[in-house]
């Protein structure tokens, strides 16, 4: 920065190429899913109910607002193969599923996506904690999600090899919803178990995917043994989930780690994604903001607004809340606007993310009471 910038005006001008960038992203995406020779079956016969041309009429990501938003519905059954490009055909191609506790499940189609927002993901790992060549332990869903295949290839990614515990969350939400406690109980006890034996057997793991349950209740079991969460071994812990509140943070760092990082040598990331966004990194959580979480898309690639309840179009001011809007524009997947079924605070960009993040993310309050969260 020269002497005569200032910090503000140093901010202002990455925003502003962030949002270039944006713009030039959004039409390049667009023009690839609408036009003839690369689009999916799927976006190439919806352009026909569109009341605009998206090739000539979507030039920035402000004009993505005409379209409707995106259901989620769409996402119910197949074929599966009307969602791959035409200018993908013959990859090896993933679907991955989300929901499906009752009813078909959503699925999502996806080639390299995984691949590429977790190796985006890994550069905002600290080497530190994360070391380069150590193993994980994937203790979060397994099947047909998204979720065990991109943590196994973040670990690849960064030279280790990633040992994985066996866990249905659909068996778990019907637990809940049938009221078997008890049956909950010991199914959680039975994932918790594996994962035990995994620590216990020599393979030097450093590095794992919890979601805040089940990191709390591998913390309790290790107690149980006699032991702290630092005689585990790990030092990095990524997790996720809307159960990631600040006060969940504090009392994991506190109580289970033994204090921060510099302390501890123990550090934990929130995450927030799913898997039509990918994985939004959350700005560092430090004691002195007390445990605060906020999130930032991993853009180009997604975006996430935080938009007025009432109207979609419409941004909440900062620090405002409104519900969460996402965006994804890869060439794979297009989603022009999804609302999210979480709502949170709108975040001011900052140097590191120069564009708007979301904090405080909880279940959108229209319909949190009907919302079982299970594992998460």
């Amino acid at each position: 920065m020269s002497s005569t910038e200032s910090p503000a005006a140093d901010l202002s001008a990455l925003i502003a190429a962030a949002k270039q960038k944006l713009d030039a992203q959004t039409y390049e995406i667009v023009q690839w899913h609408f036009h003839d020779s690369t689009g999916s079956p799927f976006w190439l016969e919806k352009k026909s109910e569109l009341n605009f041309d998206p090739l000539t009429e979507v030039n920035v990501f402000d004009d993505l607002k005409k379209f409707p938003l995106f259901e989620d519905e769409w996402l119910r059954g197949g074929p599966i193969r009307r969602w791959v490009p035409k200018g993908l055909d013959g990859k090896p191609t993933y679907v991955f599923e989300t929901g499906g506790t009752t009813g078909i499940p959503k699925s999502r189609m996806v080639i390299d996506d995984f691949r590429i927002d977790y190796e985006m993901f890994s550069k905002t790992l600290p080497d530190e904690y994360f070391p380069p060549g150590a193993n994980w332990l994937m203790l979060g869903p397994s099947g047909p999600r998204r979720l065990r295949l991109a943590v196994e290839h973040l670990c690849q990614f960064r030279g280790g090899i990633c040992f994985c515990i066996d866990l249905d969350p659909r068996w778990v939400v019907k637990l809940i919803k049938k009221g078997w406690m008890e049956h909950l109980e010991e199914y959680k006890k039975h994932c918790i178990d594996q994962a035990l034996t995994v620590l216990s057997a020599g393979h030097d793991i450093k590095c794992m995917f919890a979601t805040p349950k089940l990191l709390e209740s591998l913390c309790t079991g290790l107690e149980e043994q006699g032991k702290s969460f630092a005689d585990s071994g790990i030092t990095g812990i990524f997790s996720g989930g809307t159960e990631f509140t600040p006060q969940w943070t504090r009392f994991c760092v506190e109580e289970f780690f033994g204090g921060p990082p510099a302390e501890s040598g123990i550090y934990m990331t929130p995450t927030y994604g799913n898997t039509l966004m990918g994985l939004a990194c959350s700005k560092p959580v430090t004691a002195e903001e007390d445990y605060k979480i906020s999130y930032y898309a991993p853009q180009t690639r997604a975006a996430t607004e935080v938009v007025d309840f009432d109207d979609h179009t419409q941004l909440v001011g900062y620090g405002e809340t409104g519900r969460v809007k996402l965006t994804t524009l890869t060439k794979e997947f297009f989603v022009p606007g999804f609302l999210e079924r979480d709502e949170g605070e709108r975040e001011e960009p900052f140097e590191t993310y120069p564009w708007d993040g979301v904090s405080g993310v909880r279940p959108f309050h229209g319909f949190a009471s009907s919302t079982t969260v299970g594992v998460y």
